[in-house]
């Protein structure tokens, strides 16, 4: 937690870890307020018709329930655990049970098509999914695929009778906790494991981006959905480690109006917010009073967008920098210092982060945004992954380890001015999408030869996926087939990582040793971008 400051520079000078050698993620943030304070409120469940307050003993009875069934079922330290649920109580719970019995809780989307669960639940052989009824039909069909899948389990569905309390797990703060897969520019997403010290590591950014939180009346909520890091590890569990209510209130569609129902009725104080969601807000023309802080990650605001911010909201919106490997580490902070546009922040206390060249110094100007190993947020290595954990890491000449976030940046001022990616990860709608497994999936259509992915600009998502086809003999072009391949990704992978755009080419640009120069197929997406914008 961060120490009381009237400055940014006094925040780092007095600030200092206290990381303890034993740590359960679990018993931080749901057995310590069931044991001293069991009434106060956890979670304020919106997401059927009516507001549900759910105590921390409530929370922490479904928590024991679950966990003892899990030990029943022969599941225990080192488990992997799908979390196939969105934003619920028993979503919070299903996590806080696997980190209470040493198992290692792996947050699955709700929106995952057949092709990505199959792909994350088979790397990490996982041994049970905790999903809601809808869920256990979808994986119920792939688990004959599945050796290691043993159990699917519903909470509302399973009998779990009352138990006395379950002790948490003797954890080392570095032991493993939270599997999270992340997509990236080549093969098949990675799976970054992290440590229960990585909620520790969170807590600092978390602080930051919403002016000092935790205060009096305060209150936090996130349409993203908590199977991602943003949502999970940025808004629910630092709101229960800090004793503070926290929605659950998952929109199927994102809206103004459901924005607002969704704060008056839960009294919501603290948002994150992804990038696009502001935007539909501002296209809107829509206020929300009454916040006491607005927090953004994904991509960096304008200055426009942080005008429209402090009419429309009244507040200031704090911009924050991460990745899933190594999140929350930059951040913005109105209580202390005066926003910089086109900035992302300045270094979260605790982490240093700084711009360096190929050899791992300082770099004169532009250069690769990274930060130094040894903080408790970042991840412990990519899962059974070796080689991708050493290429993410550079060593400087001094010695030192940087993980290299592969984005390029500026350091000015004190401020990381972001630059661009260095990779081809496509961030459309907030969501950062890897170009390689939508590759491998149109692929699998009958009508495919090859298929090269990349993000085109786009003014509302940032970008959108575009993908570039040659089709096999005997196919040709038309509305229909671009129909068909967009749904083929859809139902496969996700419903936001379908190419809103698809062009036919009779050839992709490709290197001597026959890989897809996405670089190329960019440029072209940008000069569309630029004609269409010419001739508007």
């Amino acid at each position: 937690m961060l120490p009381d400051a009237r400055t940014y520079d006094e925040l780092c000078t007095r600030f200092c870890w206290q990381v303890p050698e034993r740590y359960n993620m679990g018993a931080d943030v749901c057995d310590k307020w069931a044991e001293s304070q069991p009434e106060r409120i956890a979670i304020i469940d919106l997401t059927g018709p009516e507001r549900i307050d759910v105590t921390f003993a409530q929370l922490h009875a479904k928590v024991d329930k679950l966990a003892r069934h899990l030990v029943s079922l022969g599941i225990g330290r080192g488990d992997r655990i799908g979390v196939y649920r969105t934003q619920s109580v028993w979503t919070a719970a299903a996590h806080i049970a696997a980190w209470k019995i040493g198992a290692i809780s792996m947050p699955l989307f709700k929106l995952f098509g057949e092709q990505a669960l199959l792909s994350r639940l088979a790397d990490s052989a996982a041994n049970a999914v905790i999903t809601d009824p809808e869920g256990a039909l979808k994986i119920a069909e792939l688990q004959p695929q599945l050796p290691n899948l043993a159990h699917v389990i519903v909470p509302e569905k399973t009998p779990l009778p009352e138990s006395a309390p379950l002790q948490a797990l003797d954890t080392a703060a570095d032991g493993p906790a939270l599997l999270i897969y992340t997509s990236g520019t080549t093969g098949a997403p990675k799976g970054a494991l992290h440590a229960h010290r990585v909620l520790l590591g969170h807590l600092p950014g978390v602080e930051m981006s919403h002016d000092l939180f935790p205060k009096e009346g305060d209150c936090i909520w996130t349409p993203a959905d908590w199977a991602w890091i943003g949502g999970l590890l940025d808004v629910l569990m630092p709101g229960l480690h800090h004793g503070i209510p926290v929605v659950a209130s998952r929109m199927d569609k994102f809206s103004a109006e459901g924005c607002t129902e969704i704060i008056e009725k839960g009294g919501v104080k603290n948002i994150f917010f992804p990038p696009t969601a502001l935007k539909m807000l501002k296209a809107a023309n829509t206020g929300l009073p009454g916040l006491r802080t607005v927090a953004c990650g994904g991509e960096p605001l304008g200055a426009e967008m942080l005008a429209w911010g402090k009419e429309a909201l009244g507040v200031t919106i704090n911009e924050f920098y991460g990745q899933t490997e190594c999140n929350m580490v930059v951040s913005s902070c109105a209580e202390l210092f005066d926003p910089q546009p086109g900035a992302i922040g300045r270094p979260v206390p605790g982490h240093e982060v700084a711009v360096i060249d190929e050899k791992g110094n300082p770099a004169a100007g532009e250069g690769d945004i990274a930060i130094l190993e040894g903080t408790p947020v970042m991840m412990l290595e990519y899962w059974n992954n070796p080689a991708a954990t050493k290429d993410k890491f550079r060593t400087a000449p001094d010695g030192s380890r940087w993980l290299l976030t592969g984005d390029r940046g500026i350091a000015e001022d004190g401020f990381i001015r972001f630059v661009g990616r260095d990779d081809d990860v496509i961030t459309s709608a907030g969501y950062r999408i890897g170009p390689a497994e939508i590759e491998d999936c149109l692929i699998t259509h009958d009508a495919v030869a090859q298929a090269g992915v990349v993000g085109k600009p786009d003014p509302q998502r940032t970008e959108i996926v575009k993908a570039y086809v040659v089709l096999k003999s005997g196919h040709a072009p038309s509305p229909e087939l671009t129909t068909s391949l967009q749904s083929h990704v859809k139902t496969r992978l996700a419903a936001y990582e379908y190419p809103r755009e698809i062009e036919f080419l009779d050839a992709l640009p490709m290197t001597v040793t026959g890989k897809i120069i996405r670089k190329e197929l960019r440029a072209r997406a940008v000069a569309e971008t630029s004609t269409i914008s010419e001739s508007a």
